[in-house]
């Protein structure tokens, strides 16, 4: 190994999540550049633990980059990543970015959303106030790359307004609502948002192809302030499915992620 990448999740309980994560993790080792590793971790809540695949890492190379495979900065980004990284370069956080907004936007079409739905942007939330700046970027970058009707943002817990609450706001002015969940995969908040009588509610973001290309973009730069040599291109990711269907017989070697994906991430719900 002469470089590796540490890709450091949440960690949930459900193993529905942790799935989709080990999913989005082949699909970072499929295009990963040449002799680049791609280590799996977690903060919080399930091993591998981010400070033991760290010293692991240490042992073999110098070449390391933490990247979070964590929507918004937040403290796990300012603090936990922080203390276990001991001087290692940490990229930022998965979001905000334009793609991330073109997946959400995917996501709520799937689900059915029309001219005039208020889109809830529904996200986890944190008590570190760069998290709400997070996602209101997202937001706008959705309703810059043409959202069907008005964005608000809220959130599961920690931060104002909450989710419910949102709903209920664009439901009393007449509209209907769409839940955007923009969480990383299946788990406690995803849940949060569904119960939070939405319309619609759309699929988690899961291991959507595009967020290898977010991944690597945020490894390169982050590697590239350490003054490393730049190494071989990462291969393309793959190109994203329609968000209503996944391909029923993908090519080899990303077969496996593709049947993870469709097995795996939660489709839309409906209101009763």
């Amino acid at each position: 190994m002469t470089a590796a990448l540490i890709a450091c999740a949440h960690g949930t309980r459900y193993d529905e999540g942790r799935e989709v994560v080990r999913a989005l993790l082949d699909v970072l080792r499929d295009t990963a550049p040449a002799d680049v590793e791609v280590l799996e971790a977690y903060v919080d809540v399930h091993g591998p633990f981010v400070t033991d695949v760290v010293a692991e890492a240490r042992a073999r190379t110098s070449d390391i980059v933490i990247v979070p495979l964590l929507l918004s900065t937040g403290y796990h980004t300012e603090v936990d990543l922080v203390e276990a990284a001991e001087g290692l370069p940490i990229a930022p956080a998965l979001g905000p970015h334009p793609l991330l907004a073109e997946i959400l936007l995917d996501r709520v079409r799937a689900v059915g959303a029309a001219e005039g739905d208020t889109i809830v942007l529904a996200a986890a939330g944190s008590t570190r106030p760069g998290a709400v700046v997070d996602v209101e970027r997202v937001a706008a970058m959705m309703a810059d790359a043409g959202a069907p009707g008005p964005i608000v943002t809220a959130y599961a817990a920690a931060s104002e307004p909450r989710i419910p609450d949102a709903v209920a706001a664009a439901r009393a002015e007449g509209a209907r609502t769409v839940a955007a969940s923009y969480v990383l995969a299946p788990g406690h908040f995803s849940r949060v948002i569904e119960k939070a009588d939405a319309d619609l509610t759309s699929a988690p973001i899961g291991a959507d192809p595009r967020l290898a290309t977010i991944v690597w973009e945020r490894w390169r730069d982050a590697r590239r302030e350490t003054g490393a040599p730049a190494p071989a291109a990462p291969a393309p990711a793959v190109p994203a499915a329609p968000a209503a269907s996944v391909p029923a017989a993908p090519a080899a070697p990303r077969a496996r992620w593709f049947e993870r994906l469709r097995a795996l991430v939660s489709g839309p719900r409906r209101r009763a």
